[in-house]
C-alpha cells in the first residue's frame, strides 16, 4: 500500500469520525469500506499522534486533541475575517431574523466560519466549523462560482454528486449556474439542501478585489424568497458590500463585475 493511499484512509477515518462524534473499529470498518486490519493499523498509528483518542469505556473512538491544537492554529487565520464579518452578519441577522452564515472553501466543500441562528427556525445543516459539498446551498455554490476554473472542473468532474433533496442540482444545471451567479452577483437556492428552506449568498472581497468568502442567509422560503425575496437579496448583497469594503474593497460593485469577467466558465 502506498503512503498516498494510507493517507487517503487514514482521513477517510477522520471525516467519518468528525461526522457521527464517535464510532468502534467495527462502525468505521463498514462505514469507509475497509478491512477491519487496516482500520486497526490507521486507528492505532492516529491514536499515537493525538488525532484520535479512544471513549471512556474504550470501545470506540472520537477525534483527539491534537486536532484541537491545529484547528487553533487554523482558526487563527481566519480571525481578522471573522471579527470584521461580524457586525455585518449581525446586522442582516437581526434584519431578516433568518440564520447567518460567513463560509470559505476548502478544497471541494464549504468550511462554516462563523453562524448566527434565527428567530424562525436554526437551519442545522451547517453548523460552525462544519462543511458541505461546494453545491449544497446558496454560500457553498458562491464559493464554486468564484473558485478558480480547475476548482471547478475537478468538482464538477466527480463520479455523482451528493443528492440532498430532489431539487439538489445535478452537475450540468449547476454548470449552468455558475456563471449566472458570476453575472448577477449572488445566488439563491430553494429546497435543494433541506425541504422548505431557502437561502441566499453574495461573494466577499478584499482590498485587491479578490474573493474571500461568502455570506448568505437562510430560513423558511416565505420568509426568504416569494415575496419577501428582493428584500432579502438586497440585504444580503448590502452585508456583502458592508463587510468587502470594510476588508478594503474600494467598489463592491467592480469587484463583482471584474470577477464575472476574468472568471471563465468550464
Amino acid at each position: 500500500m502506498t503512503s498516498i493511499k494510507v493517507l487517503d484512509k487514514a482521513v477517510a477515518v477522520l471525516d467519518h469520525l468528525a461526522e457521527t462524534g464517535q464510532a468502534t473499529p467495527a462502525e468505521i470498518s463498514a462505514a469507509i469500506d475497509e478491512p477491519r486490519g487496516t482500520v486497526y493499523r490507521l486507528i492505532r498509528n492516529l491514536a499515537q499522534y493525538g488525532y484520535l483518542e479512544p471513549t471512556a469505556d474504550g470501545s470506540s473512538f472520537h477525534l483527539g486533541g491534537r486536532l484541537f491544537e491545529l484547528g487553533t492554529i487554523v482558526a487563527a487565520r481566519f480571525a481578522d475575517l471573522q471579527s470584521t464579518a461580524g457586525p455585518a452578519m449581525e446586522r442582516l441577522n437581526r434584519e431578516t431574523g433568518q440564520t447567518v452564515f460567513l463560509t470559505v472553501r476548502r478544497g471541494l466543500r464549504a468550511v462554516c466560519l462563523e453562524r448566527l441562528d434565527g428567530q424562525q427556525i436554526q437551519v442545522m445543516i451547517l453548523p460552525r466549523g462544519g462543511s458541505v459539498p461546494l453545491h449544497g446551498g446558496s454560500g457553498a455554490r458562491v464559493l464554486l462560482a468564484y473558485a478558480d476554473p480547475q476548482v471547478q472542473q475537478e468538482f464538477l468532474g466527480q463520479p455523482s454528486l451528493d443528492v440532498f433533496t430532489p431539487s439538489t442540482p445535478a452537475a450540468d444545471a449547476l454548470r449552468d449556474e455558475l456563471a449566472k451567479i458570476r453575472g448577477n452577483g449572488y445566488c439563491v437556492s430553494v429546497d435543494d439542501v433541506v425541504p422548505g428552506i431557502a437561502a441566499v449568498g453574495a461573494p466577499i472581497f478584499d482590498q485587491k478585489h479578490e474573493f474571500r468568502a461568502a455570506i448568505s442567509v437562510a430560513g423558511p422560503v416565505p420568509s426568504v424568497v416569494d415575496e419577501m425575496s428582493e428584500r432579502t437579496r438586497t440585504l444580503v448583497i448590502q452585508a456583502a458590500t458592508d463587510v468587502s469594503t470594510a476588508l478594503g474593497c474600494r467598489s463592491y460593485a467592480e469587484a463583482v463585475r471584474k470577477a464575472a469577467s476574468t472568471t471563465p466558465s468550464t
